[in-house]
């Protein structure tokens, strides 16, 4: 096994893409619990997430999503990241909320509702024109409840027109990708409802079309790990959307449930070269209910740091001799012995080197952040996803 000392500074190159939505309310399909110091604004969503970096120096950049975050300038809401040492980073679209979607949105049988929801998707080209982002990402809640109530196949066919509409508005350096979802809201199928239907889309449009991997939007048992070395071995894996569940997409902190499927995970990415060094961003999609906003983010990236060093301990080439000698055992061994690594003291020294706080969570408590934005946010409307 490798020494913390051969992997530092690797472990400096990981940037994390943090989600605005995570810093608003959120809840369950029962109840949304509100926070104080909750942000009323975009603005307010990116300082934030400039906290969490703050403390963390993991997270540079903020995804936004539209038209949760519509402003009126969005070249002023990037020059308010920059202010505060982030960039605005990945722009969701949004075709799951209003009337017009109640039946699809790039799949819609009307094509009325199929150029709107076109529409809403080169408007976010154009904010990503004005603030720099390289990439649109696309989930559709698109799909039917009952057997019979449209054809799949004709959904399929508006889907890739949909999409061949929208790849052909992205720059050169601009990239479409597409997430996924086992189930829900469409409850007989979902239209983009696993990695071989995004693959295939993608594949389709072309070299700037990649795949986003959430990881809680698989059915139970999948080996998520394998999914990421098949798109990684394509050249077409985008994103991770990094959250955890326990049975369905809960979009719990990341590594609460099962912190070894991340080892894993991670452990396929370097192993496959999405890291260091590629295009593969890595990114959090959660919504926290009942832990405080901030301070789950900061959980959340510490512990996507704390799986990549265990991953980045494994000392690839003994663990290529054991593979090729057909001995499971000395292999499972090298995969547990890094894995079973306590290297939190390690980081906690790694941060203190580079003039960070050795413990984050303890320096956001004691900062007095939270306190600050408790006493200033009061009035208006708390952001929410709803």
């Amino acid at each position: 096994m490798l020494k913390f000392s051969d992997i530092a500074d690797t472990l400096g190159t990981l940037a994390i893409e943090v989600p605005s939505w995570a810093y608003g309310n959120s809840g369950t399909r029962f109840k949304v619990f509100p926070q104080k110091g909750t942000p009323r604004t975009p603005f307010e969503k990116i300082a934030d997430a400039a906290e969490v970096n703050r403390v963390t120096g993991l997270a540079p950049a903020v995804a936004i999503h539209i038209p949760w975050d519509k402003v009126d300038d969005y070249g002023d809401l990037a020059r308010h990241a920059a202010s505060l040492g982030v960039k605005l980073g990945t722009v969701n679209s949004n075709t799951f909320q209003e009337e017009d979607y109640k039946f699809g949105s790039l799949c819609h049988p009307d094509a009325g509702v199929r150029a709107k929801a076109i529409a809403h998707h080169l408007q976010c080209i154009e904010i990503m024109n004005v603030t720099g982002s390289r990439d649109l990402k696309i989930w559709l809640a698109d799909g039917t409840n009952y057997p019979g109530q449209d054809d799949i196949r004709s959904r399929q066919e508006r889907l890739d027109d949909s999409l061949a509409e929208i790849y052909a508005h992205l720059g050169e350096t601009q990239r479409l990708v597409l997430e996924y979802k086992f189930f829900e809201p469409a409850f007989y199928h979902t239209d983009v409802p696993d990695w071989g239907t995004s693959l295939l889309h993608c594949l389709a449009l072309g070299e700037k079309a990649m795949v986003c991997l959430d990881t809680g939007h698989h059915a139970p048992g999948t080996n998520i790990e394998f999914i990421v070395a098949q798109l990684l071995r394509a050249g077409r894996l985008g994103s991770f959307d990094f959250n955890s569940r326990f049975y369905a997409d809960d979009d719990l902190m990341v590594g609460a449930a099962d912190p070894f499927q991340l080892f894993r995970i991670l452990h396929e990415v370097v192993r496959g070269g999405g890291f260091p060094g590629t295009t593969v961003q890595f990114m959090l999609d959660q919504c926290h209910n009942i832990e405080n906003h901030i301070a789950g983010q900061i959980r959340s990236v510490l512990t996507v740091q704390e799986m990549l060093a265990r991953a980045l301990l494994i000392d690839r080439e003994e663990l290529g001799a054991a593979q090729r000698a057909c001995d499971p055992l000395a292999a499972n061994q090298i995969m547990m012995d890094a894995f079973y690594t306590d290297v939190r003291a390690d980081l906690a020294d790694w941060r203190a080197a580079r003039s960070l706080p050795a413990d984050p969570m303890a320096a956001f408590w004691a900062g007095g952040y939270q306190e600050r934005i408790e006493a200033g946010r009061i009035g208006g409307t708390q952001a929410s996803w709803t």
